[in-house]
């Protein structure tokens, strides 16, 4: 992975972590001293691998509305029966099965949510394959939610990525002037902020 070609080990051995057999592993959500399915439906399974600083779908989703509704009402049998299958699943709010792998299927990655993958990269704005998978998230958050809802709020994250883009390429634009002046010097590779800056400037 690109990624990683200088990240150093520490860095990496959480990616082999997961990145490995353990994403063909039943045992990776189904837990192998608690093969229930019932475990699995609950969205802390996803937690083992999906957090930390390259990729906080956790953090994200556990702040959002659904995760705090997911919270609060977690171990209430009523509003979260984790006994039905997931095609029959009534819940008061989602999970990450609930929306990834909607209907009970086992291939997450058809109802992926990266960015780019969704259309939501300027690049990528307009694509047939982007609308069509657009369209597919919709018909999962209709579940809850009026497709317009949905889509306005697709329409909301369009333009954050769109400012957000903007906002980081003028602040790396700023920081390579700095250099290109002699006014920026490189920070050392052990103070560095992270490692994904750390090869740029050191």
């Amino acid at each position: 992975c690109a990624w990683s070609i200088e990240r150093p080990p520490g860095d990496t051995a959480g990616c082999t972590f997961c990145h490995t057999s353990s994403e063909e592993r039943c045992s990776t959500c189904h837990q192998r001293h608690q093969f229930d399915p019932a475990v699995a439906r609950h969205s802390e399974q996803c937690k083992a691998c999906h957090w930390g600083k390259d990729h906080r779908d956790w953090e994200a989703y556990d702040i959002s509305i659904h995760g705090v509704v997911y919270q609060v009402n977690r171990w209430n049998p009523t509003e979260f029966d984790f006994s039905k299958k997931l095609s029959d699943a009534d819940y008061v709010g989602p999970t990450c099965q609930y929306c990834h792998m909607r209907g009970g299927h086992h291939n997450v990655q058809r109802l992926s949510t990266v960015y780019t993958s969704m259309g939501m990269s300027n690049a990528d704005r307009g694509a047939p394959l982007w609308k069509e998978k657009r369209d597919t998230w919709v018909s999962v958050c209709d579940d809850c939610h009026s497709p317009r809802f949905a889509r306005e709020n697709l329409q909301a994250m369009d333009e954050a990525c769109k400012d957000a883009g903007l906002k980081y390429t003028e602040t790396f634009k700023v920081a390579e002037n700095l250099m290109l002046d002699g006014m920026g010097e490189p920070m050392p590779k052990d103070l560095a902020p992270d490692w994904s800056g750390q090869h740029i400037w050191s």
